[in-house]
């Protein structure tokens, strides 16, 4: 005789629903956490998320890349958004069953559709931004638990097959039009709000050089900006292709714009390029020596603070440096800038900077020197505070 299948008894319902709703809540708080990281990165000069720790395992490497806006909204608040609607749809569907109301089937397309994106970001951190956000990777987790949770609740107390219980769902809301059109305005309200709206923090607007500030060169050929008899000297220490150096870039050019009789800002080149620095020995920020080389050759011709902002302002998302454009737009001979790539003494200078960014401790950037201590990453606000009072 044929042995009967043992048929599956399910758990009590709380024992899928509550889990469930714990991750969808830890996966909401996460993108919250992750909005707000994403803000500060961009707005706070000396914010550092507490999972920068290495150079592959850093969220705010992974916040600085392009990929973590998308359609003009930073990812992490399109995960807000996402999560509070699977938990909206979770507690239409908080009893086990119910002929008018069962939305599982809803639930785990909702969750499949995260995962699929989640598969996306992991593809994208590894090929393209070659570093990985720790806070990410826990949301790619919640991802497929809730992927699995709804699959596996659907399981147990669905009964019909998960295509005819998406069709069902259908239907559900086709019935009660009324409020599911009013609940999809509301979602496409909300959405053109976020796209038109949301405002664009992470356009960190270049600052034009004021020609009315002093500009001149160091005795040892560094060119500096701002006050002739200086209260505070920051000598900068700076890689063109480094985020955090470009946002303190046009921070400290406001800073030396508004207060030029107190504040100096002197510019050392210091590229992160392994074609250059002696202590990168994978590729890594390629092209910022030649960014720096050019800058050498602006010292040159007296346009120094031009070419500076122009070239921290260069997208560097296209994985090339068009030579040609910028000495265009500062008013170089384009095959004279070009040429300054090659130049011996140019290349001799830029690797002084490098040595003796290095005798002084800099092992990264930005990094500032201010009355003989060096200062990384940010200028401590209290030394700019004590001049300024």
């Amino acid at each position: 005789m044929k042995a009967r299948s043992k048929e599956i008894v399910p758990l009590p319902f709380a024992w899928y629903f509550i889990p469930t709703v714990v991750i969808g809540i830890f996966g909401l708080s996460n993108a919250v956490y992750l909005a707000v990281s994403h803000y500060r990165v961009y707005t706070d000069m000396a914010y550092k998320s507490f999972c920068a720790v290495s150079r592959a395992i850093n969220c705010d490497t992974v916040s600085q890349s392009p990929f973590s806006i998308f359609l003009d909204v930073p990812v992490p608040v399109w995960g807000v958004a996402g999560y509070t609607l699977f938990l909206a749809l979770l507690f239409i569907n908080r009893k086990p069953l119910s002929n008018e109301c069962r939305v599982w089937p809803t639930l785990f397309l909702v969750s499949f559709c995260f995962s699929i994106y989640s598969v996306v970001l992991a593809l994208i951190s590894t090929f393209y931004i070659h570093s990985y956000c720790i806070m990410c990777v826990a949301s790619y987790g919640v991802n497929f638990a809730l992927l699995y949770l709804t699959w596996l609740t659907h399981s147990r107390y669905g009964r019909m097959s998960m295509i005819a219980g998406l069709k069902h769902d259908f239907r559900y809301f086709i019935e009660r039009r009324k409020k599911s059109v009013a609940v999809l305005s509301a979602v496409a309200a909300l959405l053109a709000a976020l796209i038109l709206l949301f405002p664009a923090y992470w356009k960190i607007v270049s600052v034009h050089l004021d020609q009315t500030l002093t500009v001149g060169v160091t005795a040892d050929g560094h060119p500096w900006i701002g006050a002739e008899n200086p209260e505070l000297i920051i000598t900068e220490f700076t890689d063109y292709q480094c985020f955090q150096c470009k946002k303190m870039h046009f921070y400290l050019r406001e800073l030396v714009s508004s207060y030029p009789n107190k504040i100096r800002l002197v510019h050392r080149n210091f590229p992160m390029d392994h074609t250059y620095h002696p202590l990168v020995k994978e590729p890594f920020h390629v092209g910022s020596a030649t960014m720096a080389l050019l800058s050498f050759y602006a010292v040159k011709k007296g346009k120094f603070w031009e070419a500076n902002d122009l070239l921290f302002n260069i997208d560097n998302r296209k994985g090339y440096i068009n030579i040609r454009e910028i000495a265009e737009v500062i008013g170089f001979e384009a095959e004279d800038f070009a040429r300054a790539v090659q130049d011996g003494e140019l290349q001799y200078k830029l690797l002084v900077d490098i040595r003796e960014g290095m005798k002084l401790g800099v092992l990264g950037t930005p990094a500032y020197l201010i009355n003989g201590d060096v200062y990384l990453g940010y200028v401590p606000p209290e030394i700019i505070q004590a001049v300024l009072e």
